[in-house]
């Protein structure tokens, strides 16, 4: 996978991200804890290095 620099800080992710909103209440009911380590983890796995998360999404 391809890599972005993040504004100017020289820090690299990958060019593929996660957004984690839909994790939370954000469009509904959260996913439930169990299955949204998961799916992280599973991104990691497959070098996503970038995940979109934000305090007002909630505690996973």
């Amino acid at each position: 996978m391809k890599n972005k620099e993040l504004g100017k800080s020289g820090l690299e992710v990958s060019a593929l991200g996660l957004g984690c909103m839909g994790l939370s209440f954000g469009y509904g009911p959260a996913t439930e804890k169990c299955l949204a380590l998961k799916l992280i983890r599973d991104a990691y796995n497959k070098v996503v290095t970038f995940f979109d998360t934000a305090e007002a999404y909630g505690h996973l």
